[in-house]
């Protein structure tokens, strides 16, 4: 009988394009094939400046767990779809900043699991934990990430360019608000998704979605504003992640982003 790790190894097809080594692809990532490869150039020539936007978006991720583990004394991070690690990931960055801090990531892609548990790991004084679920059951997720993490405690949820893989927005804002509802007061919800603001990036959005497993859904800013409801926004509010507090001047993008926090 197969051990627990064998029986979690992915079987890899390596003919058919995979949303997670794509994106890891346009990152300039190594974990991808050449079906991958092949998507991500298709994108990229509708969408010149997607890989620099890809960039932006992970380093807007980084400055918002710098600021939630520094300014806002977060410990605890649940970090929803995680995608195939790269550097600098939210538990690099938080328990660099606070070395006791805990962190879930939730993913239900078999690879991106796979990776996860080569390559993820932890402080001593911290915790790192891998929960296989899908976002759509937040009982699973909440209940799986009580192992690692103290929801009577603030936690930071975090969707970094996911809901867009959800094509209504009642079910995307459903999921943001179940998770959110068991969280204590003083916890923070942060986001950031491309909008549908230039038509490069709804050709982009298009091509994507004429390969890519799984597809993507562009927002208005007005849109995804919403998912904000009742928080708190954290100054500066959302805005095009490149403003979100930048560490040097640059120019907007298409993708926006915000952190709020839970009265």
């Amino acid at each position: 009988m197969p051990n627990e790790q064998q029986q979690h190894v992915p079987t890899l097809d390596t003919s058919v394009p995979h949303t997670a080594r794509i994106w890891n692809y346009i990152l300039g990532g190594k974990d991808n094939f050449e079906v991958d490869r092949e998507v991500g150039e298709q994108v990229l020539a509708a969408q010149p400046e997607l890989a620099a936007n890809a960039r932006h978006g992970r380093a807007f991720l980084q400055r918002v767990v710098r600021y939630l583990a520094g300014e806002a004394g977060v410990r605890q991070f649940l970090d929803i779809g995680t995608g195939l690690p790269t550097a600098n990931n939210t538990h690099e960055v938080a328990q660099s900043v606070a070395p006791e801090s805990r962190i879930v990531y939730v993913d239900n892609d078999p690879l991106v699991l796979a990776h996860a548990r080569a390559l993820l790991t932890s402080t001593p004084e911290g915790a790192t934990d891998y929960l296989d679920a899908d976002l759509f059951d937040t009982d699973l997720v909440l209940r799986g990430a009580a192992r690692t993490l103290d929801f009577s405690q603030p936690v930071a949820v975090l969707f970094m360019g996911v809901l867009g893989h959800v094509e209504a927005d009642a079910d995307a804002q459903a999921v943001v608000r179940a998770l959110l509802a068991a969280t204590a007061s003083g916890s923070y919800f942060s986001m950031c998704d491309s909008t549908d603001g230039t038509p490069e990036v709804v050709e982009a959005a298009r091509v994507w979605n004429e390969s890519a497993a799984l597809p993507y859904y562009l927002r208005s800013e007005e849109r995804l504003a919403r998912f904000f409801d009742g928080l708190e926004y954290v100054d500066p509010g959302l805005v095009s992640v490149t403003r979100w507090r930048p560490d040097t001047e640059t120019s907007g993008i298409d993708q926006f982003g915000a952190v709020g926090r839970k009265p």
